[in-house]
């Protein structure tokens, strides 16, 4: 460790007389895998150990960064950083010794060959380090050009009118019933306009869980509250414990939660499913899993896991407040159409569409993710963590509305906090970015992308197959 800096006459704070300088070593050596874990953010190291149990986005997306450089998640992250800063202080207890650069020496250690083609770099000639650098350097001087852009600030009639737009396919879906009887044609149009809303509440609870809407955080929380508790049933806390984490270490096995299903239920990507099979592991034959997917992927997701898990999650932990939003939802739908339907027939609606936003949604979803590069955290950069995780759906009116604007799933993950209806203004600036490096950026047709979900579970059952009976 670096020797302390000279004390000055007259500090600000006994905490700045305290402050010793670090390497990027004894940072490293902090991950979490022992008791302690510090990161670095702007070249100051905090102490996240006690904090990450407070952190209001969950302890573990925190500490997915513990012994790593954090400045870039942190910065996408958070909408009021100066605010935060202020909590952080507490945390402070050093910054790097002068001599240690501000880039990570350990980050995209190779294979870091995954991302980059157009360097012309090898491991024995060129520091990997260097592309990335520079790719940094020149991501955060193009958030710098967002944020003057004003593309980082919400139109706030367009999330009012979303809003209507769900509200008023939620009333249809009931004046169906009560005009038109509870007959098979207008029971199941109810269905299908209840399944809409549902999976375009979806969507928009997730502007509002981002902090994309308004210019607070409190406002974003308390219409995420509404959202996703009553209008869907769902606690604001869950949410953001899983899809943070997704956010922080996107396709990272064991960091983001969206690839729990490996290796319990599917081997998902190249690397982990090679991986599996050499060590023989075989809980599913995964070799007919883009069969089975059609079973228990799309169709059983919501209904038959995440429906109960969620109330499990939000006793376990004790979120009231959640659970209150929750009940809410439920006692709205069981006055408006108990009356209706009684107690079976609300029941077989229900359940019904819950199956079909289900497949909606898992569709919608994966389509972005799946078929991307898949591997344990190799502590890579943060523009290519997203862009090797990530790809786009064209954009059309259509794909726009059916996917809440998540076909632009790049942009959404290099610019959590950016309101969606800017994604297509900063999709030409991030195209440019990687044409510079070279970078792959890819964007499919709508129905390309979800058959490239079973082309990749395909693929990857078979790479497992072969390992798992010659290797």
């Amino acid at each position: 460790m670096a020797p302390d800096p000279v004390q000055t006459p007259d500090p600000a704070s006994a905490q700045l007389r305290q402050m010793r300088y670090f390497t990027w070593e004894e940072v490293a050596q902090r991950s979490g895998r022992e008791k302690e874990r510090w990161l670095v953010i702007d070249r100051k190291v905090y102490n996240i150990s006690d904090f990450s149990r407070r952190h209001p986005g969950g302890s573990r997306v925190i500490s997915h960064y513990a012994g790593q450089d954090a400045t870039d998640p942190f910065v996408a992250f958070h909408i009021n950083k100066g605010l935060v800063r202020k909590y952080m202080n507490s945390l402070l207890i050093g910054e790097l010794a002068p001599e240690q650069p501000s880039f990570e020496p350990t980050k995209n250690l190779p294979p870091w060959e995954v991302l980059f083609k157009g360097w012309g770099a090898t491991e024995k000639n060129s520091s990997p380090c260097l592309p990335q650098k520079a790719l940094t350097d020149e991501f955060r001087e193009l958030r710098a050009t967002v944020e003057r852009m004003g593309l980082m600030k919400a139109n706030h009639l367009f999330f009012l009118f979303y809003l209507l737009h769900i509200l008023l396919l939620d009333v249809a879906a009931w004046l169906t019933l009560w005009i038109f009887g509870t007959s098979l044609v207008p029971f199941t149009l109810c269905a299908v306009l209840l399944s809409t809303v549902q999976a375009q509440a979806g969507w928009l609870q997730h502007d509002f869980g981002h902090l994309s809407v308004f210019s607070t955080s409190t406002w974003n929380h308390l219409v995420h509250h509404f959202v996703i508790g009553h209008l869907k049933g769902a606690p604001a806390s869950w949410w953001n414990h899983m899809h943070f984490q997704h956010h922080a270490k996107p396709n990272c096995f064991r960091k983001d939660p969206d690839i729990n299903m490996h290796p319990l239920f599917f081997a998902l990507g190249k690397v982990l499913s090679v991986e599996l099979g050499k060590e023989k592991k075989k809980h599913m034959p995964y070799n007919h899993q883009h069969k089975y997917f059609f079973l228990i992927g799309p169709p059983a997701l919501l209904p038959l896991y995440f429906q109960w898990y969620i109330f499990y999650f939000v006793v376990q932990r004790k979120k009231w407040v959640d659970l209150a939003w929750m009940l809410s939802f439920y006692v709205r739908v069981f006055f408006t159409y108990m009356p209706l339907l009684g107690l079976k027939g609300l029941l077989c609606l229900f359940f019904i569409v819950r199956f079909l936003e289900s497949n909606w949604f898992v569709w919608v979803t994966q389509m972005n993710h799946i078929p991307m590069h898949i591997d344990h955290d190799r502590n890579v950069d943060w523009v290519s963590t997203q862009l090797q995780a990530t790809c786009n759906v064209h954009q059309s009116a259509f794909n726009n509305w059916f996917s809440g604007h998540l076909n632009f799933q790049i942009e959404h993950h290099l610019f959590p906090t950016m309101p969606r209806h800017n994604y297509h203004k900063v999709a030409p600036l991030v195209q440019s970015l990687c044409a510079k490096y070279g970078i792959k950026y890819e964007s499919k047709p709508l129905l390309t992308a979800f058959a490239d979900i079973v082309y990749s579970l395909k693929e990857s059952g078979q790479l497992w197959l072969d390992a798992y009976l010659h290797q």
